[in-house]
């Protein structure tokens, strides 16, 4: 049933193939082995008397696109394991009520929303762990991961799920308030808006300019504010919020304090910090446009990034075969829970397809 090889100290281990369901036997040395029960799962020795085992398919992040992923990777028996992240859950775990996912005609609530994605997955057997990938590293006969900067495993294929993180104002007011007014999703959470007095959006860029669109469309006035004496934006946003009515911009603003009644959003202390004046500013919501950062440091140039640090994928595809970028690290552009959900079936399949090119 299986065949055997000598290594060069003469002990005969066994080859297991991969059609083959043992549990666990003793090797020649007296030791215990245990082989995997599923399909293309080995035991690789490392060291005289040890084993690294090899996974098929290790997932970084429990996103949309992340836990997507798993339930394919999972349902094609890959026995895929991921890896929560620096931010179990992703962006969604930072809203409340989802009204743009489809299959929820009343909305969700996005806790609620990853919490039935990640039962999902664990159904058909993913397992969940806890920790943030710190260093991924290339093998001969797949990928290195470090978790935490303490752990290590290996595995045949890497889904990269890790998500970009929204830039806060690094206030402790605006934490406080988070999901509760402040945001940072206009397309997600503009039409708790409608017919709102006022809505403040914080930046100078292109993100700003949608964002204070989009919310035009609800609220009746959005107030823009800008920490320079001009924005960064294209001149045709800038030219697109100039014409709206509904639409006012501050220059040399800052925000200094978020106000509330410790359950919603009331206004914010503004800074001119050209004459240093103060000023409050009565305002039901905040959506910072400040930009996202994606959570690709721990790559350390194995994989091609963009001039913005997100990761270069075709199709999920990166340009190293074998690990795929799904969601928000690799989506400049939409930053939307479906599509993110979308990208991690892509990358699911993907992975499926290489590690089946392995064994041909």
């Amino acid at each position: 049933m299986f065949s055997s090889l000598t290594r060069p100290c003469g002990v005969v281990w066994p080859i297991i193939q991969r059609s083959q369901r043992w549990d666990s036997g003793s090797n020649p040395d007296g030791g215990v082995f245990h082989i995997m029960k599923a399909k293309n799962e080995y035991q690789l020795p490392i060291k005289e008397g040890e084993f690294k085992k090899m996974e098929n398919i290790v997932i970084l992040g429990t996103g949309c696109a992340g836990l997507t992923a798993a339930v394919y990777a999972a349902r094609a028996n890959l026995n895929p394991i991921i890896y929560e992240g620096q931010e179990p859950g992703g962006q969604l775990t930072l809203t409340t009520d989802v009204e743009n996912f489809p299959g929820f005609p009343d909305g969700i609530m996005g806790p609620e929303l990853i919490k039935q994605m990640k039962t999902q997955a664990e159904r058909f057997g993913t397992k969940v762990k806890y920790g943030k990938a710190t260093a991924l590293k290339k093998l001969d006969n797949g990928f290195e991961i470090t978790i935490d900067n303490k752990e290590t495993l290996q595995s045949k294929a890497v889904i990269i799920a890790t998500g970009a993180s929204a830039r806060w104002l690094g206030l402790e007011s605006e934490k406080k308030y988070k999901g509760r007014g402040v945001s940072t999703c206009a397309i997600c959470d503009a039409a708790f808006y409608k017919d709102v007095d006022e809505v403040v959006v914080v930046g100078g860029g292109d993100s700003a300019c949608e964002e204070s669109t989009i919310l035009s469309k609800y609220a009746k006035h959005v107030t823009v504010l800008v920490r320079k004496n001009a924005m960064r934006a294209s001149k045709i946003m800038q030219d697109r919020i100039m014409k709206n009515e509904k639409i006012d911009i501050k220059f040399n603003s800052e925000i200094r304090e978020v106000s509330g009644d410790d359950t919603k959003v009331s206004g914010v202390k503004i800074l001119n910090n050209q004459t240093k004046e103060t000023s409050e500013h009565p305002c039901k919501g905040i959506f910072l446009a400040i930009g996202h950062i994606p959570n690709t440091g721990f790559l350390s140039g194995l994989v091609a990034l963009d001039s913005h640090s997100f990761i270069k994928a075709d199709n999920t595809k990166t340009n190293i075969p074998g690990i795929y970028a799904c969601g928000d690290v690799q989506d400049p552009v939409y930053k939307q829970a479906i599509t993110a959900a979308g990208s991690g079936c892509m990358a699911a399949l993907e992975a499926e397809k290489y590690l089946e090119s392995l064994s041909d």
